[in-house]
């Protein structure tokens, strides 16, 4: 028995259309095909048999783009580093909440932006990127890909607009520019990019011979609180051992896009090998119908602790969307690009570095750990754990200073968590 993988689940029940949560529970399976089981079984199978060796042929011509399929004709099963049953399900299912075409899941979060990358930039692009991002893209932007010609341009993304306009005024960025990388909220100071804005001028910079791209780790608000693609983004990019996981007990990466575009990386995945394997697929599947009421616990929570921390005399800054005032400068961006202002809390303590370790330390209910969007919260040092690999200067710069703890919000009571940080700050 087998599955099939193409909109199996109707999305729609008379008049009205069903909502992603909803459809989190069945999309894309159909339990007749797979012995009655209500949820997709575990496919831990490297190859699939075919029923005659025209199938195999066809489907190999249709995997490796020989030729264009016929009308509503499909690629079937090959072998697991090409598709497999686990993940066709859950890049189904992922597509409702962004509203994508199409989706790629992949092994991590740094597999699902590595390969993008090489997909679309060659030796001399520039890709122009905000400032700071994760300290693992930093590393692959600014020590990996200048090896293969490829020019990164950094731009803070507390700069604004105004900041990526002038950068692109230098006529060796703007006239070889290939992709514009943005991660927003940034990690881990939470400022914003305009999605619009990038999407606009990608549009400007393109050519007939040369469409510059738009691609967005939306990884901080994650499905529900952001979505790039109704922005104009082409791309959106998500660690999915995050929020989308949620459980901290895997690791992935997913992209989204248009049809066309999520087809050329994929033929890209293909040859790299940086698939989810069917456990990773299947552990998503599992995370994908509490996804929303995860997400929605912890954003509830994370308010709490904002407001007590911005309240508390060793804290000397809250960074939180959910604080930015009508007359921040990015108010407005906020109001118009998120639906919430998330779990993520970073501040920064009265002191400098032996402050921060002293209230890390003295944390019980929290976990000194590294990542976020698990249901139990975490707080880590950014300056010395995810983002160490960042030039300090650099990193001065980009807001990360000694004194900064990031905190991810579970779905713990808040109250509890606010007793245990009470606890920890009197320690300081």
């Amino acid at each position: 028995m087998t599955t099939i993988r193409r909109n199996s689940h109707s999305r729609t029940i008379g008049s009205t259309t069903l909502r992603p949560e909803s459809l989190m529970m069945g999309y894309g399976y159909r339990p007749e095909l797979s012995e009655g089981a209500i949820k997709p079984p575990l496919f831990l199978t490297s190859t699939f048999v075919f029923k005659t060796a025209e199938e195999g042929k066809a489907f190999f011509e249709l995997a490796y783009g020989l030729r264009k399929s016929e009308p509503d004709e499909e690629m079937g099963l090959i072998y697991s580093r090409l598709n497999n049953p686990n993940l066709e399900i859950l890049e189904d299912r992922l597509t409702l909440w962004d509203g994508a075409e199409a989706a790629l899941v992949f092994e991590s979060g740094m597999a699902a932006i590595s390969t993008t990358l090489l997909n679309f930039l060659s030796p001399g692009d520039v890709i122009l990127h905000s400032e700071p991002i994760y300290g693992g893209t930093d590393y692959l932007l600014k020590h990996i890909l200048p090896r293969f010609g490829i020019r990164p341009v950094g731009v803070l993304a507390n700069g604004g607009t105004e900041a990526i306009e002038k950068a692109l005024l230098d006529h060796t960025v703007s006239e070889r520019l290939k992709m514009i990388f943005i991660e927003t909220p940034a990690n881990p100071t939470n400022a914003l990019v305009d999605i619009a804005a990038c999407a606009e001028l990608a549009r400007h910079y393109s050519t007939p011979q040369k469409q510059v791209l738009v691609a967005v780790d939306n990884t901080f608000l994650g499905p529900l609180w952001q979505h790039p693609l109704h922005h104009g983004a082409d791309l959106v990019i998500y660690s999915a051992t995050k929020y989308i996981g949620g459980h901290s007990d895997v690791i992935a990466g997913v992209c989204l896009g248009s049809a066309r575009l999520i087809d050329s990386i994929k033929n890209m995945r293909t040859i790299l090998g940086t698939m989810a394997s069917p456990m990773t697929g299947w552990l998503l599947l599992r995370s994908l119908e509490t996804l929303k009421l995860r997400m929605t616990s912890q954003m509830k929570n994370a308010r709490y602790v904002a407001d007590y921390l911005a309240d508390h005399p060793k804290v000397q800054q809250v960074y939180y969307l959910g604080h930015l005032g009508e007359g921040s400068p990015q108010y407005k961006l906020y109001r118009r690009q998120c639906a919430s202002p998330g779990s993520i809390i970073s501040f920064e303590l009265v002191g400098g570095e032996a402050e921060a370790f002293r209230f890390l330390n003295a944390l019980e209910l929290f976990h000194l750990a590294v990542s976020l969007g698990g249901t139990e919260s975490l707080a880590e040092h950014p300056a010395s754990m995810t983002h160490s690999d960042v030039d300090p200067e650099e990193r001065i710069e980009m807001g990360i200073t000694d004194n900064m703890v990031r905190l991810s919000i579970g779905v713990e009571h808040p109250e509890d968590l606010i007793a245990d940080l009470e606890q920890a700050l009197a320690k300081v």
